[in-house]
């Protein structure tokens, strides 16, 4: 990867003129079936320029509760864009056709107008859960017969593809649009892309200059993201069998509540006992683990690709020790 990004072939991408940004945003808007692809720095910033371009202020965006939209992006949409945000508690991440439907709002002028509906695949905070694709399907349906727009947060797409067995361009096909990241389990150093059609993206690429990504030689990045898409989606797999085999080892661990069944990709998440999620983490560090807190009692582990079988070994010796 550091050797396509060091030979790689650049120019100014704010004029549009960078090869190799160009060739990544053509290829990712091929894996999804999508007119248009815009490269930007962060996961977060797709999803919001995915809001600010689908809705006005004064609009209502319905999410699952558990998404990264509404929990992990510093309140942007409401900030950025003007837009209230409608969370629906569904079922590990999924909502189901009833619960879009009935959460739509059109009828009185004093509501705020239901505009744009998001989803997440995989759901990050409900374990890495991979959205059922009928099911999908059906909200997509109900979107369309309601006049609104669809946008699937896909940073962990590569993922859902592996897992279910179908192709980005096939999970990816009832939505509008669609971000997807790099710097996760395809190991990139940065960089997401928001996929949709033509004209969206043009106005996608305007706001990323009003909100500060215009970016110059960029392609040394753009070349870190196309050596993933081509080398490393193969080895998703990998990490999905290490998070299982995590997750049946914790299992083991007197203070750890765990449902190895619960996971699906390559996210493990888990309860302690005894003691705080903070505190846990804290001994982790010290035994050389590193793990992030979900909650007062819950802690996620992610695996990814460096990591290998021996470090999975060595990470359940240490909570053995520490958590058993």
């Amino acid at each position: 990867m550091r050797q396509a990004m060091a030979s790689a072939e650049v120019g100014d991408d704010v004029f549009g003129e960078d090869p190799t940004v160009l060739r990544l945003q053509e290829r990712v808007a091929d894996l999804l079936g999508k007119e248009a692809a815009l490269f930007v720095p962060s996961g977060s910033m797709a999803n919001q320029l995915a809001v600010r371009v689908q809705t006005q202020p004064g609009d209502e965006v319905i999410c699952e509760a558990a998404c990264h939209i509404v929990n992990y992006e510093s309140a942007a949409a409401p900030v950025l864009s003007g837009v209230q945000l409608l969370p629906i508690h569904g079922d590990r991440g999924r909502l189901s056709p009833e619960q879009v439907s009935a959460a739509v709002r059109h009828a009185y002028y004093w509501e705020p107008q239901s505009r744009l509906v998001c989803l997440e695949n995989t759901a990050n905070k409900a374990g890495g859960t991979v959205l059922d694709q009928d099911e999908v399907v059906a909200v997509g349906e109900v979107v369309r017969s309601r006049g609104l727009a669809f946008h699937l947060d896909g940073a962990r797409l590569w993922n859902a593809a592996v897992a279910s067995g179908l192709s980005e361009k096939e999970l990816a096909a009832p939505f509008d649009t669609v971000s997807v990241c790099l710097s996760k389990g395809l190991g990139a150093p940065i960089g997401s892309l928001l996929a949709g059609p033509a004209e969206v993206v043009t106005k996608a690429h305007r706001w990323r200059k009003v909100l500060g990504g215009g970016m110059r030689q960029v392609g040394i990045l753009a070349a870190a993201g196309l050596h993933a898409l081509e080398h490393h989606r193969s080895d998703l797999a990998a990490d999905h069998a290490r998070a299982r085999r995590l997750a049946s080892g914790l299992a083991s661990c007197g203070s750890v509540t765990i449902d190895p069944d619960s996971v699906e990709t390559n996210i493990v998440m888990f309860d302690v006992e005894g003691f705080t999620a903070l505190e846990a983490l804290e001994r982790l560090r010290e035994a050389g683990v590193l793990m992030v807190p979900f909650g007062p009692q819950r802690i996620r582990a992610t695996t990814h690709r460096d990591l290998g079988d021996a470090d999975i070994e060595a990470a359940l010796a240490a909570c053995g020790r520490v958590l058993g």
